[in-house]
């Protein structure tokens, strides 16, 4: 299994494990699934028109963490009302996140970094990418 088929294969695998998960494990599951998806996103013109998609697959696999690590701050610290979830439901289910394996602070600072990964990587297109630099930096920043 290769992609998002894998992430959520670790993902169920994970609700019955005896262990939570360690950051590797959370990093390659998340890697597969939101990672994928958005990866997907960002390569296939590129890929359809036979150019470089290197650049644009680095971006990618930054930005779909830097998604996930936000999404899980968001259920730690986010507002119910603008999330339109109830806190800490990933805590209550047992599973192990980001916030859960590096706290709060340290999840923040990861995001950071890998959205500014995501910034630097598109370094090839020059001024040409700023609406992706923009998305980058927005999904750190989200409330929602």
């Amino acid at each position: 299994a290769r992609g998002m088929v894998l992430g959520q294969a670790l993902d169920i695998a994970a609700e019955t494990a005896t262990a939570p998960l360690t950051l590797e494990q959370i990093t390659a599951l998340q890697a597969g699934k939101t990672g994928a998806l958005i990866e997907w996103a960002a390569v296939a013109g590129a890929r359809l028109a036979g150019a470089e998609t290197g650049p644009l697959s680095d971006y990618a696999r930054c930005l779909g963490l830097a998604f996930q690590i936000a999404d899980d701050i968001l259920d730690v610290a986010g507002d119910p009302e603008k999330t339109g979830k109830r806190l800490q439901k990933d805590a209550a289910a047992g599973k192990a996140t980001f916030v859960s394996l590096l706290g709060l602070e340290g999840a923040t600072a990861r995001a950071t970094e890998l959205a500014e990964a995501a910034c630097d990587a598109l370094a090839p297109y020059g001024d040409r990418a700023d609406c992706l630099r923009q998305a980058a930096r927005f999904v750190i920043s989200r409330d929602n």
